[in-house]
C-alpha cells in the first residue's frame, strides 16, 4: 500500500492540499527567493516612486517638471554607453571563472569609469548642439549625468548576480532609493529649487555605490584585492561591443521621445508627456516577470519537443497580448479621472496622450515575449533587426509628427514604433514571418486560457 505524499510544510492549511502541493516546490526551487527579493525591490520602487514622483511633479509643475524629465531622459540615452554592454558577460565570466573574482571586478569596474566619464564628456558639449544656450538643461544634465560615473561601482551587483545573493544589491539600492526618495520629499515641502531636487535624484547613484561597497565587505569582499587584468579586458571588450550597440540601440528606442520632445517641442509638453509616461509605464514589469519565470522552461521544451516549444510560445504570446488589452481598456477610458487624480488639474492635457501610449504597452508585452522567443532560437541578428528598425522608426516618427502635433505626435511615434519593433519589422524578413503571424494571432485573438493549437484551427 503506498504512503500519501508528506504534507507541504510552511503554507496555510486552509490551502486545498492540491494548491499546496503545486505551491511547495516552487517554493522550494533554487533561486526563488532571490525573485522574491528582486520583485518586492520593483514593487518598493513602483509605489514609492510613483507617490514622489507625483508629489514633484504636483511641485515642480508641467514646465519644471518637463525640464527635469527632458534632462533624465537625456542621460538615460547614455547610460548604455556607460554600462559598456558587460552585465551578461561578466555574470558568466564570475560564473565559471570564480577564482578570477578580483581580476573580472577590477577590470569590469575600470572599463565602467572610463566608459562612464566619455559618456559624461560626451552628453555635455552634444546638449549644446541640441539646447543652444539653454543653460538651466546644461546644469540638470550636468547634475544628473554624474550618475553616470558612479555606475561602475553597480559591477559588484554582477557579483551577486553571480552568486543568486541578490538580497545584498536590493537592501543596498532600497535604502539609497529611499533616502533619495525622502530627501525629494523634504525639498518639496520646504519649497527647494529644481536644483536642489536634481541634486537629490543624482544623489541616488553615489548612495547606491557605497551601499554596494558596505554590502559586498559584510560578504567577505575587499575592493583592495581587485585588479586590472590585460586578458580579461580583451575577453570583455571583444565580447561587449554586440551589447554594448543593442544597449545603445534600445535606449535610443526607448527614451529618444522624450529628449525629441524637449528639442522641437516646450518645456510644458514634455512635462505633460512625462506625467502620461509614468501611469502608462508601472505595471510594465509584471510581463517581465512573467516571461522570466518560464523562459528556462521553453528553453529546455524546445530542445524536447519542438511542437510543444511552438504551442507554449503561442499560449504566451496570447497570454501577454490579453494582459495589454486588460491593462489598456480600462485605463483608456479611466485616463481623465486617474490624470486628474495624480497629478492635479494642470495636468488635464496628459490624458488623451496617457489614452494614447497605454496601447504601447501591448506591443511592449509582445516585444517582451518575442524577445524570450528569438533568444530561445538563438537569433540575436534577428533580435537586433528588430530593435534597431523600431529605434529608427521612433526617430523619425518623432521628427515627422512632433512639429506637427507636438506632444501627441510623441505619442502617436511611441506606440507605431513600438508596434514596428514588435511585430511589424518580422514581415521584412521571410524566416520571422512565422513569428509574425503567432503575433498576429495573439493580437486578434488572445485566448489565453485554454490550448491554443498554432497548427491548423482549434
Amino acid at each position: 500500500m503506498s504512503q500519501p505524499p508528506p504534507e507541504p510544510r510552511g503554507l496555510p492549511r486552509f490551502l486545498p492540499a492540491s494548491l499546496r502541493n503545486r505551491i511547495a516546490p516552487l517554493l522550494a526551487a533554487p533561486g526563488f527567493s532571490n525573485t522574491l527579493w528582486l520583485f518586492g525591490d520593483r514593487l518598493l520602487r513602483m509605489g514609492v516612486g510613483l507617490v514622489v514622483g507625483v508629489w514633484v511633479a504636483r511641485y515642480l509643475g508641467p514646465e519644471g517638471y518637463g525640464l527635469l524629465s527632458f534632462a533624465g531622459s537625456y542621460v538615460m540615452l547614455f547610460s548604455a554607453l556607460a554600462l559598456f554592454g558587460l552585465e551578461s558577460l561578466v555574470v558568466r565570466e564570475l560564473v565559471t571563472r570564480p577564482d578570477q573574482r578580483e581580476a573580472i571586478l577590477g577590470t569590469t569596474c575600470l572599463i565602467r569609469c572610463a566608459a562612464g566619464l566619455a559618456a559624461y564628456l560626451l552628453a555635455l558639449p552634444l546638449l549644446l548642439l541640441i539646447r543652444p544656450g539653454d543653460s538651466a538643461a546644461l546644469l540638470l544634465t550636468a547634475l544628473l549625468g554624474s550618475s553616470l560615473l558612479f555606475q561602475s561601482l553597480e559591477v559588484i551587483d554582477l557579483w551577486f548576480q553571480s552568486k543568486v545573493r541578490s538580497r545584498f544589491s536590493v537592501c543596498a539600492r532600497s535604502v539609497a532609493f529611499l533616502l533619495s526618495s525622502g530627501a525629494k520629499l523634504a525639498l518639496v515641502l520646504s519649497k527647494a529649487s529644481l536644483t536642489a531636487i536634481a541634486v537629490a535624484t543624482a544623489a541616488e547613484a553615489l548612495l547606491t555605490g557605497l551601499g554596494l561597497i558596505v554590502a559586498y565587505r559584510m560578504a567577505g569582499g575587499s575592493l583592495r584585492a581587485w585588479r586590472w587584468d590585460r586578458g580579461q579586458f580583451s575577453r570583455l571588450v571583444t565580447g561587449a561591443v554586440p551589447m554594448l550597440l543593442s544597449g545603445v540601440v534600445l535606449m535610443i528606442y526607448l527614451r529618444v521621445d522624450q529628449v525629441m520632445l524637449g528639442a522641437l517641442a516646450d518645456a510644458g509638453q514634455v512635462g505633460q508627456y512625462a506625467a502620461a509616461v509614468r501611469i502608462a509605464e508601472l505595471w510594465y514589469f509584471v510581463p517581465a516577470a512573467i516571461v522570466s519565470s518560464v523562459f528556462p522552461d521553453l528553453v529546455r521544451v524546445r530542445e524536447q519537443d519542438p511542437v510543444l516549444f511552438q504551442d507554449k510560445l503561442q499560449r504566451l504570446y496570447n497570454l501577454l497580448a490579453f494582459l495589454g488589452y486588460a491593462v489598456a481598456l480600462p485605463v483608456t477610458l479611466l485616463a481623465p479621472w486617474l490624470v486628474r487624480l495624480l497629478f492635479g488639474p494642470s495636468y488635464q492635457p496628459a490624458a488623451p496622450l496617457l489614452a494614447v501610449l497605454i496601447w504601447a504597452g501591448l506591443f511592449a508585452n509582445i516585444t517582451v515575449v518575442r524577445n524570450a522567443h528569438f533568444i530561445a532560437l538563438e537569433w540575436g541578428r534577428s533580435l537586433l533587426w528588430a530593435t534597431t528598425a523600431g529605434a529608427a522608426a521612433n526617430v523619425l516618427l518623432n521628427l515627422l509628427l512632433i512639429p506637427r502635433y507636438g506632444a501627441m505626435g510623441a505619442a502617436l511615434a511611441t506606440c507605431l514604433s513600438y508596434w514596428i519593433a514588435a511585430h511589424g519589422a518580422c514581415y521584412a524578413v521571410p524566416a520571422l514571418r512565422p513569428a509574425a503571424a503567432m503575433i498576429l494571432r495573439a493580437l486578434l485573438l488572445p485566448r489565453w486560457w485554454r490550448n491554443h493549437p498554432v497548427h491548423g484551427d482549434s
